[in-house]
């Protein structure tokens, strides 16, 4: 199977349950890959009605009395998708064809570097019979962005039926990665958020996932990854099986959407350069490990080492950082995220949610404790999330009613599984503070209370901005909308068309009007010192030694980051503009990181083993 050239040289990663449910309806036939959450079968089985009503296409509803009724919601979501992008993929091509107009709006928001982009501008110098040829060449060479999909591999709660542990594939992450396999996609499953070996020994299951007779993989596996020695240990634990990772996705520790997974203070920069000096060492380890595996299991061994692609997202917000990371660290695709919520003709969000993103500024981002799983998770001051969840707390009504359960993964309480978000739990919690109120200062006890109460239902708020933009009745308690953009938003200010995104991503225009934006590294940083000062203030005034420990690694990788920085701002001169300001910042945030320690560390003696 021969590989196609991608029409472009970004993607539109996942983002929450909805933001990108449907992107790929919007933007593949454009050539744009993007990601779809299928974690949420409700929202999945909702837009599928949504879709065939709007298209006048036949619907049967899938209810949950169906035995496999979470697979089988992706899986007919998933194929509906496919079908809808294959139909406007045609008809896009024969709209080209007939108008030239739009054929040259659309080269023009092609890379400079695109052979598609050279390729046409030569035929339409040809003249009168170009028509004919564009038509053939546009049949041809344009091809649809890739539908791929996303799993957060530790969500995934065990399933009961009439109180009986079903078995682990109806697990939520199991069922979604059948759903996945079972589609007529060709395509990636990011895998996102961790390890998961029981969910990735699932993947034996299907033959898609394995190099056909003819070495090709039907379905691909992408891990999103923060670090080299993640992605290394990760890949050789699907090699062993026979399974290969067709890309690597880094993404930035901090400076990105959604859940946080912060590093041990090992910036981005540092880990693109390793793994651009370590690319082929991975594959080579992974491949050995990966042919021994499927000799084993009496499958097809291909004659070489199948494609391994590098992609990076995180922050990114300008032409220049594009480039840049393409260029210098030899990725093949940046992800662009955040920006695109901007978007009304890429993302699903409603009105009102957008309208608060567009007129938000840097110090309405922030770090929050609002999620289940227990991981700093980014957000933005003024979501009507926000708005019900205190109401209910004002109330003495805290929690949610928990409907979905998807986050219900402790077993503390209830061997089916809770959510640290729901009333349920709350309500237990609260109960048991109150009895030690008396025992603890006011102060404790009010923030010991705000702890409890401030989690979230992500699994309603993330996907209720599908419900409400496309007028789909919200049912149950109400949540309002959560959204969760990466510190970068604070630098985009008003919507914009999907046109106009793509031309910033390329540099032809600047949608950025603030006169002050660091470069992506610079930001990441600065949010690492932040990260890192609110983790010693948090200490407990006796620190163990393993804590000391932990904070001179971090604080070693930071200063060793910022040493690579250095060299790096110094050397090349892509820099040579910004590089006495950008040399400026590494020193102050050298400083500020030299000074910091752990509250009380002076005052303490002893330290606990």
């Amino acid at each position: 199977m021969i590989q196609n050239t991608p029409m472009h040289s970004f993607h539109i990663p996942v983002m929450g349950l909805a933001f990108t449910i449907d992107t790929p309806v919007k933007v593949a036939h454009l050539g744009i890959t993007s990601v779809v959450s299928i974690t949420d079968d409700e929202l999945m089985e909702k837009m599928r009605a949504f879709y065939c009503r709007k298209l006048q296409l036949p619907y049967i509803e899938i209810t949950k009395k169906i035995k496999d009724y979470r697979a089988e919601r992706v899986t007919r979501y998933l194929n509906l998708l496919d079908e809808i992008v294959k139909n406007k993929v045609t008809q896009f091509k024969k709209e080209l064809t007939e108008s030239r107009s739009l054929l040259e709006k659309y080269i023009s928001a092609l890379p400079d570097k695109s052979v598609f982009r050279k390729k046409i501008q030569s035929l339409i110098k040809e003249g009168n019979e170009f028509k004919e040829r564009v038509a053939t060449y546009i049949d041809r060479h344009l091809h649809a962005g890739k539908i791929d999909v996303n799993i957060m591999t530790k969500v995934d709660k065990d399933n009961f039926e009439n109180d009986e542990q079903l078995p682990v594939a109806f697990n939520d992450a199991h069922a979604s990665l059948r759903g996945y396999a079972n589609s007529r996609l060709e395509s990636s499953v990011v895998l996102s958020a961790g390890m998961n070996p029981r969910l990735y020994s699932y993947f034996e299951n299907f033959d898609d996932f394995y190099p056909d007779e003819n070495f090709t993989l039907k379905k691909k596996i992408t891990l999103k990854v923060s670090d080299y020695r993640s992605a290394l240990i990760q890949g050789s634990f699907l090699a062993k099986k026979g399974l290969w990772v067709s890309e690597y996705r880094i993404e930035s520790g901090l400076n990105c959407g959604g859940h946080a997974f912060a590093t041990e203070g090992l910036l981005m920069g540092v880990i693109l350069e390793e793994f651009k000096n370590k690319k082929q060492e991975l594959i080579a380890t992974t491949f050995a490990l990966m042919e021994k595996a499927l000799i084993s299991k009496n499958r097809p061994v291909p004659p070489e080492a199948p494609v391994v692609i590098i992609s990076a997202q995180g922050g990114v917000g300008t032409a220049f950082e594009h480039d840049f990371l393409l260029e210098h660290y030899q990725v093949n695709s940046v992800g662009w995220g955040t920006p695109f919520l901007l978007v009304p003709e890429a993302t699903t969000l409603d009105a009102a949610t957008r309208k608060l993103l567009a007129e938000a500024g840097e110090d309405d981002m922030y770090l929050s404790n609002v999620s289940p799983l227990g991981v700093p998770f980014n957000m933005v001051k003024g979501l009507s999330n926000d708005y019900w969840k205190q109401k209910r707390i004002e109330e003495n009504k805290a929690g949610s009613a928990c409907p979905k359960k998807f986050l219900a993964l402790g077993k503390e309480y209830d061997i089916k599984g809770i959510c640290t978000a729901s009333k349920k739990y709350q309500d237990i919690k609260l109960a048991a503070l109150e009895q030690d109120k008396q025992t603890m200062p006011v102060a404790e006890y009010l923030q010991k209370t705000a702890a409890i109460t401030d989690k979230a239902c992500l699994c309603v708020s993330l996907a209720n901005a599908a419900y409400i933009e496309n007028d789909i009745p919200v049912k149950g308690q109400p949540q309002g909308v959560l959204v969760c953009p990466g510190p970068n938003l604070a630098y985009f200010s008003r919507e914009v068309s999907l046109y106009t995104m793509i031309r910033h991503i390329y540099g032809y225009e600047n949608i950025i009007t603030a006169s002050i934006r660091p470069h992506m590294f610079i930001n990441e940083l600065e949010l690492y010192v932040k990260y890192l000062r609110q983790q010693l203030y948090s200490l407990p005034e006796t620190v163990t030694a393993a804590q000391i420990n932990k904070w001179k690694c971090f604080q070693q990788n930071l200063l060793a980051g910022i040493e690579y920085y250095e060299k790096l701002f110094s050397t090349l001169c892509r820099f040579s503009k910004e590089r006495h300001a950008l040399i400026h910042q590494l020193g102050v945030y050298k400083a500020d990181i030299l000074l910091l320690e752990p509250i009380g560390i002076q005052n303490t003696p002893v330290l606990k083993k």
